[in-house]
């Protein structure tokens, strides 16, 4: 089991740089795999990025490669993602969620554990 909590969301204006954070509870932090999702208002949840058990490897949605960098620090129990050159579009709420499984996951069914989200809104 794993408890996450996201944080750093925020308002920001089209361009600006944006990091935010998800806390793992849990010693075990370090078997999981970790993605971010993003829904935005009447929108499904969709996959962003996933980062390995020892962050070695990571994979994105192809509209924000480039853009977004997924890291983590398993010494703090903790996932980052940092996002530059913001648009419009990257407004939703932003999830993070754990699993158990190994590969390059991006599907919504292959992670257990969800926070309960982070809101950022891109304006210009």
């Amino acid at each position: 089991q794993v408890q996450l909590v996201e944080s750093g969301g925020g308002l920001v204006q089209v361009g600006d740089s944006l990091r935010i954070s998800c806390a793992a509870s849990g010693r075990t932090f370090s078997i999981y795999t970790m993605g971010w999702f993003r829904q935005a208002p009447g929108k499904e949840r969709e996959f962003v990025a996933a980062i390995n058990r020892s962050g070695g490897n990571t994979y994105y949605e192809d509209s924000v490669k480039g853009r977004f960098t997924i890291s983590r620090d398993n010494a703090k129990n903790t996932v980052y993602l940092q996002m530059n050159s913001l648009k419009p579009e990257d407004t939703a709420v932003y999830y993070c969620a754990a699993s158990l499984s190994l590969g390059r996951l991006s599907r919504l069914d292959d992670y257990g554990y969800w926070g309960q989200g982070t809101q950022v809104t891109v304006s210009s």
